[in-house]
């Protein structure tokens, strides 16, 4: 027989290894969570592609980005591709990855002053279904009344989309917002302060709910599914309607500021302002061009009857020439407020939210002269001129989801349904 040695003669001596530390999980967590953020930004914006194409835009390795494929593939959120694609045409065809757009949808609630929009928002930021809630006439509404009807409306339109599971519900509006509490802390046109909209709309649906001011709401809209700002590095947003501020983003990050007060621009002086502000001074940059504004000239004018200022854009395009001047004026003024912003932060980009810019051309043109004539190429108006509101709010839930995709396993994105309301 052969000899035979005891077992613990020949093993070694086992070595427990010490358990990950806090900090060493924390770097692990950050950095799955980095690295599928690339990968589906990337599907989002090249899809369909071939995963080693994902790995070389990326540059992760091919195990990691199958690994991170299949997780999101298994949380719904990406699909293969039904074509399939041949490298330089020879060897074994790749199966390529793409969003899969037709399950998932983000709510999205943009709380104007005359109005409120509710919306809903596939993964690619496309408008699946809008409404439009107007607020009561005379006093100001109350918000928890406006965010109350706002949940409403987010349950109507779910209940009119079968098939569509709801992530969950991004919020945006002007004023002084603080993302991270989820609370509107200041909207002196609307008359709200201290307003946990956060917590109110996730009382009523029961679903993860992000809130921002409108303007960053917009850059990261642009980042992720614009056409106007692709490639710049910094990007500053100019949003005009009867609230007045601005977003400022480098290298894929907005700007916040203590407690999110990043911004504001309404009090700014504007050379050749002669509207009176609330605040004691004139020319202010919200008093000068607030839709506010633009509709009492108007009206003083004869252009109009109403407050709506699409109104006077529908006259400027039936010939109306003092409407044609009102917007002209505007949109000169916006101009100098970009040329203004461009001398301070100096972005790559402008992006400009302006009823005139937006749907006409020779106030597009009037903008970007008074911004200057060197700079005109970086103004550019937003990406989403027929449904800015709705992307403003869907945008606040979908950069989340962009940011922490695999967040969506333990968000309770997939199993909760919104409660009646």
């Amino acid at each position: 027989m052969p000899l035979s040695m005891p077992s613990s003669s020949l093993a070694p001596t086992p070595v427990l290894a010490p358990p990950p530390s806090p900090t060493h999980r924390a770097v692990d967590s950050d950095r799955r969570r980095t690295s599928a953020s690339a990968i589906l930004r990337s599907v989002l914006a090249h899809g369909p592609v071939a995963r080693s194409t994902i790995a070389r835009l990326t540059g992760l390795s091919p195990a990691s980005v199958t690994d991170h494929c299949n997780r999101l593939t298994a949380l719904g959120l990406i699909q293969e591709a039904a074509t399939l694609r041949r490298s330089n045409g020879v060897g074994r065809p790749h199966v390529p990855v793409d969003l899969d757009d037709s399950r998932f949808v983000v709510g999205g609630v943009h709380v104007a002053v005359p109005y409120t929009t509710v919306a809903l928002l596939d993964l690619r930021g496309r408008v699946v279904a809008e409404r439009r809630l107007n607020h009561g006439e005379g006093e100001r509404e109350e918000a928890g009344d406006v965010l109350a009807n706002a949940a409403a409306g987010l349950g109507a339109l779910l209940a009119a989309a079968p098939g569509r599971v709801p992530l969950g519900v991004g919020l945006a509006t002007g004023g002084w917002v603080d993302r991270d509490s989820g609370t509107i802390v200041e909207h002196p046109l609307l008359g709200w302060r201290d307003v946990r909209a956060r917590e109110v709309i996730h009382a009523r649906t029961g679903l993860p709910v992000h809130v921002d001011g409108h303007a960053r709401a917009l850059v990261n809209g642009e980042r992720l599914f614009g056409r106007t700002a692709v490639g710049s590095r910094s990007v500053l947003h100019l949003f005009v309607g009867n609230v007045v501020d601005a977003a400022f983003a480098t290298h894929d990050e907005v700007h916040h500021g203590p407690r999110s007060q990043a911004g504001a621009i309404a009090h700014l002086p504007l050379a050749g302002g002669t509207e009176p502000c609330d605040c004691g001074r004139t020319g202010c940059l919200q008093a000068e061009l607030s839709e506010r504004t633009l509709c009492r000239r108007a009206r003083e004018a004869g252009v109009i009857r109403t407050y709506d200022p699409m109104h006077i854009l529908a006259a400027a395009t039936d010939g109306d020439p003092v409407a044609v001047r009102l917007l002209l004026h505007r949109a000169r003024m916006v101009g100098r407020a970009a040329g203004l912003l461009l001398d301070v932060l100096n972005p790559d980009t402008v992006v400009v939210t302006e009823m005139g810019a937006v749907h006409r051309e020779d106030c597009l043109a009037a903008l970007r002269e008074e911004a200057g004539p060197d700079r005109a190429a970086a103004v550019v108006p937003t990406s989403f001129p027929d449904s800015v509101l709705a992307v403003a709010g869907g945008s606040v839930a979908l950069d989340v989801l962009y940011r922490d995709p695999l967040s969506a396993s333990s968000s309770r994105f997939q199993t909760v349904s919104p409660r009646p309301i």
